[in-house]
């Protein structure tokens, strides 16, 4: 069994995609995980689950049947959630916010590039593997956005990097 971290997208933003963890949690639990846990409301689950290369695409499934929509998920074993905790590129000073965008599969090239164009004294970005890390220097002149990230990467989910790491924390 692997312990795993599902970062659903656009749970619970905006009055849409309304669901209780405590909902989530029974639908996991019914999907035949073990161990189901949230962490705050904006759709982090954690569980055990055999190892499994279609396992995000399953849980997709599963849930679109369930809740009547489609709902995207960005898993990550607890191995990998530990090493993007530690990533050193980027490290927020006083008054900054760093940011994990979770996407699906690892970006082209050329999308990479076309990021770069963006880093400024307001924003600093960093791709690693399946992530996009920000670090937001001026909360005011920022430009990052999930929306933004998803024009040019597609489908993401973000979350702060201090949620990430509470997470990490609570269910290694």
């Amino acid at each position: 069994m692997t312990k795993y971290v599902a970062f659903l997208r656009a749970v619970n933003v905006g009055g849409t995609k309304i669901i209780k963890m405590d909902e989530l949690r029974k639908l996991f639990d019914s999907f035949g995980h073990r161990n189901v846990e949230t962490f705050i409301q904006s759709g982090n689950v954690i569980f055990d689950a055999k190892d499994s290369r279609t396992l995000e695409a399953k849980l997709e499934n599963q849930l679109e049947k369930a809740l009547g929509y489609k709902t995207e998920i960005f898993l990550r074993s607890v191995e990998e959630v530990d090493r993007i905790t530690k990533q050193h590129r980027l490290e927020p000073r006083e008054n900054e916010t760093l940011h994990v965008v979770f996407l699906k599969s690892e970006p082209e090239k050329s999308q990479i590039e076309s990021l770069k164009q963006y880093n400024s004294a307001a924003d600093e970005f960093a791709v690693v593997g399946r992530e996009v890390y920000n670090l937001r220097h001026d909360r005011d002149r920022s430009i990052f956005s999930n929306s933004f990230i998803e024009k040019i990467f597609g489908t993401a989910t973000t979350r702060n990097m201090t949620t990430v790491r509470k997470i990490l924390e609570k269910y290694r």
